[in-house]
């Protein structure tokens, strides 16, 4: 039974209203007809379960790392059972999040230098400010 505002649907999934009518305009969450109201803009639009489960699957998605056009993939899909393509798109997933995994550690090791040279001398300009006004 659809019974569920846009409001609630998106306190369900997590996110804010405007992020539902974002998913929407995407085209990742299906936008119900108005229920009752006169005229243009009357009633509201009634959410259920199947709609709570796609923007809970939408945000699991982006936490994973894909981005709206692989997540719309994605929700296709589900529908067609392609695992192999699912899992294509999960290995290329997983590829992006290695190499800035990879990036992210070559950050750390050069900071962690950076604050280990700072902290042994006290005389002269920082290496960390020194550091950064050298790459800018």
């Amino acid at each position: 039974m659809n019974s569920l505002t846009i409001g609630a649907l998106a306190k369900s999934g997590g996110v804010g209203v405007e992020t539902v009518r974002y998913y929407q305009r995407r085209g990742l969450l299906p936008e119900p007809p108005r229920t009752g109201g006169i005229g243009l803009g009357g009633g509201v639009r009634r959410y259920g379960a199947e709609d709570v489960r796609r923007l809970r699957f939408i945000r699991a998605a982006q936490t994973a790392g894909f981005t709206l056009e692989e997540i719309g993939e994605l929700l296709a899909l589900d529908a067609s059972e392609d695992r192999a393509r699912a899992r294509e798109l999960a290995t290329g997933r997983l590829a992006a999040l290695d190499a800035k995994i990879g990036e992210l550690q070559q950050a750390r090791t050069a900071l962690t230098r950076l604050a280990t040279a700072c902290a042994g001398s006290a005389a002269g300009p920082c290496p960390i400010i020194a550091a950064f006004e050298d790459s800018a």
